[in-house]
């Protein structure tokens, strides 16, 4: 495939855009090349500036479920949009699709919706520490809750990839009251618990992570949060910006059959467009302004063409009784295949998956946390990534991400992927 155009076009944005990019991942640091320039895209794929299609696999980093174009949510935004585009005051649809959202989700009440999973997650940790009264929060290396500054502790992902493990500009302040734990690790848990009584307000945690390539809980994990939290008074916030209304109709919550004290959900609930929420019981959400002390406001939250989008987008997952179970049997399809063909090729890797969630580690080991992801070979993961975009397979440019199934992926375009996948294990 050629991609004279993209290289053009990286060349022009790198003249007026940091790195050429709005968001560092996609600058292909991880990976070596140039990026590409999507022109755009409908169901399973994308098609860039220069003509080529590809098999998409992260799927706007994972919202969309039904695929790329999906006609319910155009047609949404479409008519919405010449009724005008944004108010800055309240709107009925708003309260309609709030309900609709907690209908699907166990154990909230209340919702407010924001503009990007970064700021829901930033906002519930304010409300957390405004509810506990608490200063502290505990983290997981290798999870990523945004740029927000208490979150940019051993984040994984993109800041893996550069080899920053905290930003510039994030003060000795912001970092103290964040603590890190390792993801699985219940023991580190109940240590930090341990030397910081009656201090910590909230973990957060991504209930299946995706930021450092997709890793499931060990059995029991979520389970011992959930006991810790109740024995110290501290809330347990889920980050469920990728496994939202993906991995069940109500989340991980629903999945795992475990309560959060707050849900921060992403792009999904706004049907790609930029959104973003957090829910929790009324006695939690009721601390928010303006009934409560802990304030959140934002001009473009419940901004009416996400409001549009996100209401079609979860009326239709609401409705089809048979999604999730699409969605599993095509992503267990997949790797049935990736395992055979990889294994054939005698290929050092794991396959990590849960549900639609699925990633590749380049490590014959388990794993389970953020150091045994950084085990795998990255340089192994460079090739693998330019031998399937040769292929017209398109994954995440970096190591550390979860590959995202889309509905709208036939299992000719799995067995396409594997055939894919085939070729470029005889060059690795």
């Amino acid at each position: 495939m050629l991609y004279q155009r993209s290289s053009q076009l990286f060349a022009d944005a790198e003249k007026v855009i940091p790195g050429g990019v709005n968001s560092p991942v996609r600058a292909f640091k991880g990976v070596g090349g140039t990026p590409i320039f999507v022109k755009e895209a409908k169901g399973a794929y994308l098609f860039d500036e220069d003509n080529n299609r590809l098999i998409d696999y992260i799927n706007s980093w994972g919202p969309m479920i039904l695929g790329h174009a999906f006609e319910p949510v155009v047609n949404a935004v479409i008519e919405k949009a010449k009724k005008g585009t944004s108010f800055g005051m309240p709107t009925e649809l708003e309260t309609e699709i709030a309900k609709l959202a907690v209908s699907m989700v166990p154990n909230i009440d209340k919702i407010r919706f924001v503009n990007s999973g970064t700021e829901a997650c930033m906002s519930a940790i304010r409300l957390a520490r405004g509810y506990t009264k608490k200063d502290k929060i505990i983290k997981f290396s290798g999870c990523y809750h945004g740029h927000s500054d208490s979150f940019l502790i051993a984040a994984g992902s993109g800041l893996s990839t550069f080899g920053v493990p905290n930003s510039p500009g994030v003060t000795q302040g912001t970092a103290k009251d964040t603590l890190l734990a390792n993801y699985n690790d219940i023991d580190n848990v109940k240590a930090l618990f341990e030397a910081n009584k009656n201090e910590i307000a909230a973990i957060i945690i991504e209930p299946v992570a995706g930021n450092m390539g997709c890793i499931p809980p060990k059995e029991g994990f979520l389970n011992s949060l959930r006991q810790i939290c109740d024995e110290n008074s501290a809330l347990l916030i889920f980050d469920e910006v990728m496994t939202g209304f993906r991995l069940a109709k109500g989340g991980a919550q629903e999945l795992f059959n475990i309560k959060a004290d707050i849900v921060c959900f992403g792009k999904v609930i706004g049907g790609g467009l930029p959104v973003g929420a957090f829910a929790a019981r009324n006695e939690i959400m009721n601390f928010l302004a303006p009934i409560g002390p802990v304030y959140q406001a934002g001009t473009l939250s419940g901004n009416p063409l996400a409001m549009a989008a996100g209401k079609a987008m979860l009326e239709a997952l609401n409705k089809d009784t048979e999604i999730f179970i699409r969605l599993e049997e095509k992503t267990a399809y997949l790797e049935k295949g990736l395992n055979k063909v990889l294994n054939d090729n005698q290929i050092d890797f794991t396959i990590n998956r849960v549900g639609s969630m699925i990633s590749v580690h380049f490590d014959k080991n388990p794993v389970v946390d953020f150091q045994t992801a950084k085990n795998g070979d990255n340089e192994t993961f460079k090739k693998f990534f330019h031998g399937l975009l040769k292929e017209g397979v398109y994954i995440a440019p970096s190591a550390y991400e979860t590959w995202f199934i889309t509905d709208a992926l036939t299992y000719e375009d799995l067995d396409f992927t594997i055939n894919a996948v085939s070729k470029v294990a005889k060059e690795l």
